[in-house]
């Protein structure tokens, strides 16, 4: 029996940076992990800064040509998807460009540098009626997926807290460049948009909407060295204490407690400058039954306890993800033979291309993302007020 060729959808990429590849690694690979594919992604055109450097990311990443003009990619008729992979502070022009275009949107996160933006988001693609997608990719972690399966089918029975960090060491050196995600005009936040948003995604994917927080963020670095050239460059990648200084304006530091509206109580600790710590995202959830420990840094691997076993074997299992678990089937065919940050992203295009197919709702979308974004003001508020702050209700305010 002759497989039915999907349909091809066809891409266009604005930014070629990091995120870019990433993305562009998930379209490529999609399709070979997910077969048969809810669609054939299409790599028609990407954009950068200028055409040199345009063209050199289409062949790079494999695109049928590189524009140095985003409103080309918003223009042309034959694409239906356009990916932003592009600094916090373009999302909002794009996407409610893409969407008054009648695309269909995947933007990285955070969704966008202020609520207010987030919201006018929300609002364009609800009318615009596409499809659209939040790139919150952790979540898509087969064992953070299957800790929402063991949580919803009452393994560890009521959730009473959640414990979670971001923590990484990239921009403790003073030493590394002045990136844009350490300005304010451009990022929006520091460590809280940059991470701090991804713990609050998976926290609100676990244990439900959080209703109050309580927090406090921190600013160490006031200066950093100006890059050289044009490309974004973090901190671990170029040192140049004796260049020209420029101001650092964004939250280092990030800690809060949580309020959750079912009742659970938790916090979120994320930091960019904690020596050691590379990727680490961690959570560790307690209910009533037991209780559930992940480490991205071995994310191949889900701790749980339940209280219902013996008392002679009681203690803490690791659980290795593979073809048994959710997403499972469709990587690799033994469990803890390794997943990668490709993989969630080759998962998240899969959902996405799937919710285009059957024009169906995926999350997290731009609701997930302006939810996020009033937990962001929230925490923001609570800092400098130095007091517990209600999060606004996200659908009080949305008028489409």
């Amino acid at each position: 029996m002759t497989t039915k060729i999907p349909q091809s959808i066809n891409v266009g990429l604005i930014g070629g940076g990091f995120m870019g590849k990433a993305h562009s690694l998930a379209y490529a690979a999609m399709p070979m992990f997910f077969w048969p594919a809810p669609a054939l992604p299409y790599r028609k055109t990407i954009a950068e800064l200028n055409i040199e450097v345009a063209r050199e990311a289409a062949m790079r990443y494999g695109f049928a040509e590189g524009v140095s003009d985003w409103r080309r990619i918003i223009e042309d008729p034959d694409i239906q998807v356009v990916d932003i992979a592009t600094p916090n502070d373009s999302h909002a022009e794009i996407a409610i460009a893409a969407a008054e275009a009648g695309k269909h949107i995947l933007c990285e996160k955070p969704l966008a540098t202020s609520s207010e933006d987030a919201r006018r988001m929300l609002e364009a693609v609800r009318k615009a009626g596409v499809v659209n997608m939040v790139a919150f990719n952790y979540r898509r972690t087969p064992a953070i997926a299957l800790a929402r399966r063991l949580i919803e089918e009452g393994r560890i029975g009521k959730v009473l807290n959640f414990r979670g960090t971001y923590l990484q060491d990239w921009s403790a050196d003073p030493s590394g460049p002045l990136s844009w995600r350490f300005q304010k005009k451009i990022a929006g936040s520091g460590t809280l948009g940059d991470i701090a948003t991804h713990v609050v995604d998976i926290a609100r994917y676990l244990v439900g909407e959080i209703s109050h927080v309580n927090a406090m963020m921190q600013h160490y670095v006031t200066e950093r060295p100006l890059q050289s050239g044009g490309a974004d460059k973090l901190g671990a990648s170029e040192k140049n204490a004796n260049a020209p200084m420029g101001a650092v304006d964004v939250d280092d530091e990030v800690m809060t407690l949580l309020r959750f509206g079912g009742g659970a109580v938790g916090s979120i600790e994320a930091t960019r400058n904690g020596w050691g710590r590379n990727n680490y995202i961690t959570f560790e959830i307690h209910g009533t039954e037991g209780s559930i420990s992940f480490n991205y840094e071995r994310r191949d691997e889900l701790k749980v306890f339940f209280n219902s076993d013996p008392n002679d074997v009681r203690g803490f299992r690791t659980i290795y993800t593979g073809p048994a678990h959710p997403n499972g089937g469709a990587l690799w065919p033994i469990p803890a033979l390794g997943i990668g940050y490709g993989e969630t992203k080759i998962i998240e295009c899969h959902d996405f291309f799937q919710a285009i197919v059957t024009g169906t709702a995926v999350s997290p979308n731009f609701e997930d993302g302006y939810i996020t974004a009033l937990i962001e003001d929230a925490i923001v508020k609570s800092s400098q007020e130095r007091r517990e702050v209600e999060v606004e209700r996200a659908e009080s305010l949305i008028r489409v």
